[in-house]
């Protein structure tokens, strides 16, 4: 049976037997001279200090590139929404604006809209802005004195329904469901639904300004004060009783809901940055 020279300068390893995980006396660490096996220390190597640090997002939304999406959040885009705002209340109305919010619109097809909501001394008024290009695009107008009902719940769909919605809302009615047509019902895009469904906007946590005015208990309690004054002041006798306010669900009549899915999946009906569709 041949056998393998050694080479000079290497030395024949002697390899352990299979199942002989046992450290051996040669492979422990050295030890300091003048010390004994019993109290010598091995010694210790030295470890380079990391150079990268890490940060901790509690809120996806407190994240720069994902705020910088809604065109809301650019410098001045929602100051500039609200003076324009005002400038229209005053040209057309002549009233004072008591507040302002930006809260999310959903409508009777489960449709996500950008809004932007003003309460002025007689009036609710929703807006449709346009915070890319600046400006108002569309105006609905309900008389305080014409609010019946503002219900607060969680979203409930028909037991058919393949639709379906997490969280909470509002919904402030000026009419009766009951009396909608069939057309308006079924018309994603009809404007004489009697009553507007309202939850909070997406950037509400992104800084301590977008939390002041997207804050949906802030609205809610300054929408009922107001409702209930013109109620009081209004000419009708016994119009003050006619208001109710209730906590219960809100219903949604859809049953596929594969146009709203696709819709608020893409954030159509925000002003987002829906970046480069070029090469």
């Amino acid at each position: 049976m041949s056998t393998i020279g050694c080479f000079e300068g290497f030395q024949p390893v002697a390899l352990k037997p299979d199942g002989d995980d046992q450290p051996s006396a040669k492979d422990s660490l050295p030890m300091e001279e003048g010390s004994s096996g019993r109290d010598s220390v091995p010694s210790r190597m030295a470890r380079q200090p990391s150079v990268t640090e890490s940060v901790l997002y509690p809120n996806l939304y407190t994240q720069p590139h994902c705020t910088r999406k809604y065109f809301v959040t650019r410098p001045g885009a929602i100051e500039t929404a609200r003076q324009d705002l005002k400038n229209h209340v005053d040209e057309t109305m002549g009233e004072a604006i008591q507040g302002f919010w930006l809260l999310t619109e959903v409508d009777h097809w489960n449709n996500e809209k950008e809004r932007v909501v003003a309460i002025t001394d007689n009036t609710l008024l929703i807006c449709k802005y346009d915070f890319i290009m600046l400006s108002c695009v569309q105006f609905q107008r309900i008389p305080l004195s014409s609010i019946c009902h503002i219900c607060l719940g969680k979203f409930v769909f028909p037991g058919a329904s393949l639709d379906k919605r997490q969280g909470e809302g509002i919904r402030i009615s000026w009419g009766k469901s009951e009396e909608q047509s069939l057309l308006s019902r079924w018309n994603p895009w009809s404007t004489e639904v009697p009553y507007a469904t309202f939850i909070e906007h997406p950037m509400k946590n992104s800084s301590e300004k977008f939390s002041e005015i997207c804050k949906m208990s802030a609205f809610i309690a300054k929408l009922v004060c107001a409702v209930q004054n013109a109620h009081k002041s209004s000419s009708r006798p016994g119009r003050g009783q006619e208001m109710m306010v209730s906590t219960e669900p809100i219903l949604i009549q859809t049953y596929t809901g594969l146009m709203s899915f696709i819709g608020n999946c893409n954030k159509l009906g925000y002003s987002l940055a829906r970046g480069s569709i070029g090469f």
